[in-house]
């Protein structure tokens, strides 16, 4: 059954000019060789409805908001708001004036993502439109830029949910928001230049692995004479090794042609693996008589990852996957959260809790997410924008694009080791898919492909069997190569101030997923619906727009099956012991029956404290009973046959005999403590940098206390906006704000005033930053 099913039972193909797809980096200032790339993130006029005139030049904006990309077209409340608000067209304005050198090269914009439609204006001139929300569009300015005078871009944003445009056509559970929600940039470039890089490491684990480097070099005019390609491979600014290739006759202009650059037999190379995600820089410049015309670089890693019939292995060693799926977005803004905020998620999966894998469902996602998979190794499968629904033959042509587009800009990143080319859970499409898997295969020969399906009589088109199994138990793997990728998730949704029965059971189904999991070599692992609660539209979810399917809730904050995530590590990593239960006699149907722990220890030992003295009330193992093929099994005790007095409670965890680990919990039912913690101390004044300030209320031992509701008045002083409700009423005794630097430099300082806690305040730096070029 798919979860549409489950719900029911429970309740212009191409951008105009759209020429160069490459990989989009971005800061505020770069110059290589004759290339410019200029940050026009800053100085945006916004206004939310169709304006007529408002594509010309000489049309007077003042009136309009002044906005920062990344931009939501509007702000929501965290849940229970309609779909429609944000559903509409709007404006978007910026002026630039062009440097002095860019004059006799060619201008481009880049945007990395507007939700949905863009169409796109310079100078009261249309461009044309683009249909998609999740890839990256470039168009060509060059002939209608004024190179000594003020230019305006305008750009009318449809964030409606256009039939006509994937993933839409008809329901898909999860909400897609709208406005410019990624970085947009000017790029200049000489009229022959590099479009893109693809670094491909071969034999990697030889010991004298090499490196083929495609270079894709672009011609706008007629070339004449030979040009060189040098390229550079950095270790850090280190200079490892070089390697040239001649250009003898670039292709036709218009077209992108690929040359290769080899580095043969290196020496010395360090393989990106999970605890060692070691990371080189490519760097390619393009010489006309020994002079650059044009340089740029991409980042890579040294690895072997391939799916086999006895699962799945990363340089040679199998690794069993454990993963959680993931929807970027977040509460008040959508999808419009920048850099930092983004590669926060890929910390959190990987450094909190402990994951190896990450899926991006449903399409591909913001690039500084990847770049931080890449950073903490946390593999990734990437996927195209799609549920269930598949339109018709020009629908289906853009899906085909959108497999293009995803490959090539995300293609040199060592954490993706497997493209989703199918339409997530939708029905076979032999054609269709044979398209997209012959695209992915074309594009980049060194990654296997997947396609997530529900059924396991599926056409079988891609390299590995990718399927979405919410029974129970899983059903055994029908093709050598086996992948999970859902599971749990909306068949047993859990919220944060649900009780302990329920979030205990949440943890079992997590758990016991893992361990069927762990019993079949060919299970190459499993990806568990879902990261983080996100918000649906009105015939999914609880009724207040949000799906509770997360291990952590939509802020970001875990409920108790997180802790079985976080359990599986090495205790070298971390050592852990988190309770799937809050404290509490009788919050279940009848009295608490049995408490579970997650835990990477090998013993535990429970004390009851009622006065000064803490007693011994019981010593537990790892339930192999329940979980036989789990390292790190939960623990379980039965309450019922445990004599104590009801009190505190303490649980000692041991290692080979050595306590190396303590947690208490207060049994007398008090909110004690109120605290207020910001993830950073530091942020940029570019008017986008944000960061997320977490309120909780714990008991005196700093243990959540999940029924607390209260309404957090928050105070902001300083160069910053608040992005999140004020007052802020807790939700399972926790929350979260995020603060925005503005455009200048100061100390921020955030008070929360809880009603009968006190007031907690923190402060945040907010350092200069450069100004845009443009």
């Amino acid at each position: 059954m798919d979860r549409r099913d489950f719900m029911k039972a429970s309740g212009a193909l191409l951008a105009g000019a759209a020429v160069a797809r490459h990989g989009f980096a971005q800061h505020e200032k770069q110059t290589h060789g004759g290339r410019l790339v200029l940050a026009i993130n800053r100085g945006w006029r916004y206004h939310p409805k169709f304006v007529e005139g408002g594509h010309e030049a000489q049309f007077d904006d003042s009136g309009f908001d002044r906005v920062v990309v990344p931009h939501t077209n509007v702000r929501l409340p965290w849940h229970g708001f309609d779909d429609k608000e944000y559903e509409f067209v709007s404006l978007y304005r910026r002026k630039f004036r062009l440097p002095a050198e860019a004059r006799g090269k060619h201008v481009f914009v880049d945007f990395e993502g507007v939700m949905t439609a863009s169409t796109v204006w310079i100078n009261g001139q249309r461009l044309g439109e683009y249909k998609g929300g999740y890839t990256p569009f470039s168009f060509e300015l060059t002939q209608h830029v004024d190179f000594d005078g003020e230019n305006v871009l305008a750009v009318d944003v449809d964030s409606t949910e256009r039939p006509d445009i994937p993933p839409f056509g008809y329901r898909i559970d999860y909400l897609t928001f709208g406005g410019i929600y990624r970085e947009v940039a000017l790029r200049i470039v000489p009229s022959t230049f590099i479009e893109n890089i693809f670094a491909q490491p071969k034999d990697v684990l030889s010991g004298s692995p090499s490196l083929d480097v495609l270079c894709y070099v672009q011609s706008l005019e007629p070339e004449s004479g030979a040009l060189q390609l040098e390229a550079l491979l950095l270790d850090g600014d280190h200079t490892i090794a070089k390697a040239t290739q001649t250009v003898s006759a670039p292709g036709a202009v218009g077209e992108s042609v690929p040359y290769t650059v080899t580095f043969a037999k290196l020496k010395g190379i360090e393989l990106w693996d999970l605890n060692h995600p070691k990371l080189y820089t490519v760097k390619i410049r393009m010489l006309r008589n020994g002079q650059i015309i044009d340089e740029d670089s991409r980042r890579t890693g040294f690895r072997h990852a391939e799916f086999t019939d006895h699962g799945f292995e990363l340089n040679g060693r199998v690794i069993k996957l454990r993963g959680l799926d993931r929807h970027q977005t977040f509460p008040f803004v959508g999808q419009a959260m920048p850099a930092r905020v983004q590669r926060r998620d890929a910390y959190i999966l990987r450094k909190q809790l402990h994951c190896n894998i990450v899926r991006t469902s449903h399409y591909p996602q913001s690039r500084h997410f990847l770049d931080a998979c890449d950073e903490y190794g946390l593999l990734v499968l990437e996927e195209i924008p799609g549920w269930q629904h598949i339109g018709d033959q020009a629908w289906q042509d853009l899906s085909v694009d959108n497999v293009s587009r995803m490959i090539r800009r995300d293609w040199n990143h060592p954490s993706i080791v497997l493209w989703g080319v199918r339409i997530n859970e939708s029905r076979d499409n032999h054609d269709f898919y044979t398209r997209t898997n012959a695209m992915a295969h074309r594009l980049d020969p060194t990654r296997q492909t997947g396609g997530i399906r529900y059924f396991q009589e599926s056409e079988f088109l891609e390299d590995v069997f990718t399927m979405n199994d919410f029974g129970w138990p899983l059903k055994p793997p029908n093709h050598p190569r086996y992948l999970n990728t859902e599971f749990v998730g909306h068949t047993y949704p859990v919220k944060t101030v649900d009780d302990d029965e329920r979030h205990r059971e949440h943890t079992i189904r997590h758990a016991r997923v893992h361990d069927q999991l762990a019993s079949n070599p060919q299970y190459a692992g499993g990806i568990g619906w879902c990261a983080f609660d996100y918000n649906t539209h009105d015939d999914f979810g609880a009724g207040d727009r949000i799906c509770y399917h997360g291990v952590m809730d939509i802020f970001r904050e875990p409920k108790p099956a997180a802790g079985f995530y976080k359990s599986q590590c090495d205790p070298e990593e971390e050592i852990v012991l988190e309770p799937a239960f809050h404290w509490a006699s009788s919050d279940e149907a009848t009295r608490f029956s049995i408490a579970m722990v997650c835990s990477n220890c090998d013993h535990l030992k429970w004390y009851v404290r009622n006065g000064d003295e803490w007693k011994l009330a019981a010593e537990t193992d790892p339930d192999h009973e329940q979980f036989p093929h789990l390292k790190y099994a939960p623990f379980s005790l039965d309450l019922t046959k445990v004599r104590h007095p009801w009190g505190d409670l303490r649980i000692d965890g041991y290692l080979k005999g050595k306590q190396v680990i303590s947690r208490t919990f207060s049994g007398r039912g008090v909110d004690r403590r109120f605290s207020l913690r910001a993830d950073d101390q530091e942020l940029l004044a570019d008017g986008a940098d944000t960061t997320r300030v977490v309120m909780r209320v714990t008991d005196e031992f700093d243990a959540i206390r999940p029924y607390a509701n209260d309404a957090i008045v928050l105070t902001l002083e300083g160069p910053a906006e608040l992005i999140g409700d004020n007052p802020f009423a807790l939700f399972g005794g926790q929350g979260a704000v995020w603060v925005r630097a503005k455009e200048e430099a100061g100390t921020v300082r955030l008070t929360a005033r809880h009603p009968r806690l006190g007031t907690q305040t923190v402060e945040i730096a907010v350092r200069p930053a450069a100004q845009e070029q443009a």
